[in-house]
């Protein structure tokens, strides 16, 4: 006898397919999870190189402007070292005076040469931002909060205060008001006659 063939039933064919789709999108997110993963470690590493280039490049920048910024300064300290070898036969002390005041105006061009400036004090107004009050003074022929005296210059980096000038500031003393001026004359006024009238009454 011959066997029947058992036929699958048709509803199995559509979960077949399914599976099959399922079974394929499995695979494509996969395959795409394995190409991110290799992006993800590349760039990590790019990235840690350019931390380690950077950082290289950052120390050799420093290091090549504290050699810039030395050798700058290494034509005034020449200067300066003349200027005390030959202090002792300097002929007056004007003549020492005129060699450190020529070393003094080397340095500071120099620094103007690094954006570095004095900040203006004597004889300006008061500014917190570039001068810090060390004491108040009273000069009534000044004008109020104007710079008197200088104990120590201050500089700007680029226009930016990075040490602020100490000085002494003019403070006018506080003018009392018009209102108790007048008070206070009246009362010495009324104690005045109140002191006569018993006079009058004694006598």
């Amino acid at each position: 006898m011959r066997q029947k063939k058992t036929e699958k039933p048709k509803e199995a064919e559509p979960h077949a397919a399914e599976a099959e789709e399922l079974r394929l999108q499995i695979e494509q997110l996969q395959r795409e999870k394995d190409e991110l993963f290799a992006k993800l470690q590349r760039v990590s590493a790019d990235y840690a190189n350019f931390q380690k280039r950077a950082s290289k490049q950052i120390a050799d920048t420093i290091a090549y402007e504290k050699e810039k910024i030395i050798k700058t300064l290494l034509p005034a300290l020449d200067s300066f070292e003349h200027t005390l070898a030959s202090a002792a036969s300097a002929e007056t002390v004007d003549v020492l005076v005129k060699g450190i005041e020529i070393v003094y105006d080397q340095v500071l061009d120099i620094l103007k040469s690094h954006n570095v400036e004095q900040i203006e004090a004597l004889g300006e107004k008061f500014d917190p931002v570039l001068h810090q009050a060390m004491m108040q003074r009273c000069e009534p022929d000044e004008a109020e909060g104007i710079v008197l005296e200088e104990f120590q210059k201050g500089y700007k980096l680029n226009g930016r205060a990075i040490r602020p000038s100490r000085v002494v500031v003019n403070k006018w003393p506080l003018e009392q008001p018009e209102d108790a001026e007048a008070a206070e004359q009246g009362e010495e006024a009324q104690e005045q006659k109140n002191n006569e009238t018993e006079g009058d009454e004694e006598q």
